[in-house]
């Protein structure tokens, strides 16, 4: 069964990134939920999700840290990682590539969007 984690510390982005995958989440894809950086690494380590929907700004690990160490340090193959941020700035799209994110989103998303790359990762 695929799996999706969705992890940011904003609980009205989490609510709306869930409701958005309800459809995809009807399909037989789980949906994981971390709060913060740590927790998130440890859902990553422990159930390998497929994507990673990860925001970059949160409390004890940045979505920065935990792309690095599941990328770079864990070297963990196969799982798609989205970047969310608030800020679009090019240093920050820089910095997402260099820890290894897979893609980089900027809020506010399209839910559509979001939906339309869910599927393209987890049904190509």
């Amino acid at each position: 069964m695929p799996k999706i984690l969705i992890a940011d510390d904003e609980p009205h982005i989490r609510l709306l990134i869930e409701q958005t995958l309800e459809d995809i989440e009807d399909e037989g894809v789980e949906l994981l939920i971390a709060k913060d950086g740590k927790e998130a690494l440890e859902i990553i380590k422990n159930y390998k999700p497929d994507l990673v929907f990860l925001d970059v700004m949160m409390p004890k690990m940045n979505g920065f840290e935990v792309c690095q160490e599941v990328k770079n340090n864990l070297k963990i193959s196969g799982i798609y990682i989205i970047l969310l941020t608030a800020k679009g700035q090019e240093v920050d799209r820089l910095k997402g590539a260099e820890v290894g994110a897979d893609m980089y989103m900027t809020k506010p998303f399209n839910p559509d969007d979001v939906v339309e790359k869910a599927r393209e990762i987890l049904f190509k």
